[in-house]
């Protein structure tokens, strides 16, 4: 993505001196010019400067004035402070007040233009440290996790294919199969995994601020906004922007969205003119999006525009073949992070796991690894770590189904309903049958006909 000139905006009432910076700065920079504070103010707010070359001594407003309601309303423009004279105690307050440096007007050409370049420097950094802190935690940690299932090396593959390119992607898949590390995948592919990649849960977001934190916004604009603010669409310039739970957002907002993708520029909440922005979209949704369309909930011009390259994650349970590798991950994760040396998952252990139904799918498997690193003490985590639901998954009873669907339903919730009775009461089916309010007869009835005692004996001794 090419680079757009900055914008430089030249504030003095010499027209001779104006003229002077101009041809310095043209070759560089698109550069602006008025020669009062008055004739400043409303160009600062309509257009998108970068850097400012400021007279102190103006008619009307000064430069010192000028340079106050720059830094308290466009914090991140650089200013540089331009005096006729020397006079140090200037130039110590245009400093202190904000200002980047202070040169006196019989400046040399190549000296001005190092310090309107590093001024420009300085600006990029603000810039990165504001995209930096809005990036996740530990960005570093969040990768996609490759397994041996066919259905994983397929995405890859396609990731492969569609990295470089500029099409929007959009994921789609349950909640917790990994979405956004796919989507820092596919950033990190793209040939520059220097750019920011910015992710914005949209679900997690109060429908009354997404607007703002999607767009940004002027001061002023509503109550509390006290100073200009970037949104994320300004954040992932020439970067990546990914939209979590796409589905949540807004009607009103889906047309800005829309707008933002065909035009490539957006309007922040209390300004009056278009900001120019280009970025790489991907979008996610648990949802189903045609559906959504059909009740009239997504706009669908919308969606056709950012159903472009569609990736579907599978759940868990159906690439299972991936369950060994993605918790030996976990596992030496949480392992450096709790300064812990488990050396491993049993094979038992391993096989329970992947007979699992795992609802929470990746996020489910990482969460339990965690939980089980946290508090083991052993070698090898092993069969009697998990949690009993873990142990349920592979205990049905041989030949226990039928041809009747609704009575095996019926059969399993009633199994795993009395297992979790039976431990909760320590395995004492007296006490069971009084926790349960049932008679004691009924519950060894249906203890015998689900098969419960051979089960709860394996579980105890598990």
């Amino acid at each position: 993505m090419s680079q757009k000139p900055k914008t430089v905006l030249i504030v003095d009432d010499d027209e001779g001196m104006r003229d002077t910076l101009t041809a310095i700065l043209k070759r560089e920079y698109r550069v602006l010019r008025v020669s009062s504070g008055e004739a400043a103010l409303p160009i600062l707010n309509r257009e998108d400067v970068d850097l400012l070359l400021l007279d102190v001594r103006l008619p009307g407003i000064s430069g010192f004035e000028v340079l106050r309601i720059v830094k308290e309303n466009y914090s991140l423009v650089e200013v540089l402070m331009i005096s006729a004279v020397t006079e140090i105690e200037t130039a110590v307050q245009a400093m202190k007040h904000g200002a980047y440096h202070y040169v006196t007007k019989d400046f040399d050409y190549d000296q001005l233009r190092s310090l309107v370049r590093n001024a420009s420097e300085r600006q990029d950094l603000n810039r990165q440290v504001l995209t930096l802190s809005a990036q996740v935690a530990e960005q570093t940690e969040r990768e996609f996790v490759v397994g041996p299932s066919k259905m994983t090396r397929d995405i890859v593959d396609l990731v492969n294919k569609v990295a470089k390119l500029s099409a929007t992607v959009l994921v789609l898949g349950e909640s917790g199969t990994g979405k956004e590390l796919l989507a820092r995948l596919i950033h990190r592919q793209s040939g520059d995994s220097e750019a920011p990649f910015i992710a914005v849960n949209l679900a997690a977001i109060p429908r009354e601020l997404a607007e703002s934190a999607l767009f940004g916004h002027e001061r002023g604009a509503f109550t509390g906004a006290h100073r200009q603010q970037l949104g994320k669409f300004e954040l992932a310039s020439n970067g990546t922007l990914f939209l979590d739970e796409i589905g949540d957002l807004r009607l009103d907002l889906q047309a800005k969205l829309l707008r933002a993708i065909q035009e490539g520029e957006i309007e922040r909440v209390g300004g009056t003119k278009p900001i120019k922005t280009e970025f790489r979209l991907i979008a996610a949704t648990n949802v189903d999006l045609e559906k959504a369309v059909k009740d009239g909930r997504f706009r669908e011009d919308l969606f056709y525009r950012i159903n472009v390259i569609p990736i579907k994650l599978p759940p868990l349970r159906e690439r299972t073949e991936d369950i060994p590798q993605l918790a030996e991950f976990f596992l030496r994760r949480y392992n450096t992070r709790f300064r812990k040396r488990i050396q491993g998952i049993t094979e038992s252990t391993m096989a329970l796991l992947k007979k699992y139904w795992w609802p929470g799918n990746i996020r489910e498997l990482e969460n339990l690894i965690e939980r089980l690193v946290a508090v083991s003490d052993k070698d090898y985590i092993s069969e009697e770590d998990l949690p009993l639901e873990f142990h349920f998954a592979q205990l049905e009873p041989q030949g226990a189904h039928t041809d009747n669907l609704f009575e095996d339903a019926t059969n399993t919730f009633e199994r795993n309903f009395i297992l979790r009775a039976l431990e909760k009461c320590g395995w004492n089916v007296t006490g069971t049958s009084e926790y349960l309010g049932i008679p004691l007869s009924t519950l060894k009835y249906k203890m015998d006909k689900l098969d419960v005692r051979q089960i709860a004996k394996r579980l105890r001794g598990a």
